[in-house]
């Protein structure tokens, strides 16, 4: 299960690499890129893919883990919430 594990991600980052390496090869001409606060000319479009692509899964991430960490913070609440309500019915056994 593992081993088959591994050659799936093998295939996968060889398949990316000779999309990548199709992608270069048809767009060999520099390109002009404006992002609004600078310009930048002559740049390879495969290096503004590159940045992009890899700006895109910083975001990806960053919005995950903002997620996961809001998750986490209402499981402790919930967990404490739920702590003291068990505390509260123990008492009222007792006292009952």
């Amino acid at each position: 299960m593992v081993t088959l594990r591994r050659l799936s991600w093998a295939a996968a980052i060889v398949l990316l690499v000779l999309v990548g390496a199709v992608f270069a090869y048809s767009n060999p001409e520099p390109i002009d890129v404006d992002i609004g606060l600078a310009r930048f000319d002559g740049v390879a479009p495969t290096a503004v893919f590159t940045i992009v692509l890899a700006l895109g899964w910083l975001l990806g991430l960053l919005t995950a883990v903002a997620a996961l960490w809001r998750s986490s913070a209402e499981k402790r609440r919930l967990r404490r919430d739920l702590e003291h309500v068990r505390a509260e019915l123990h008492t009222r056994r007792e006292t009952s």
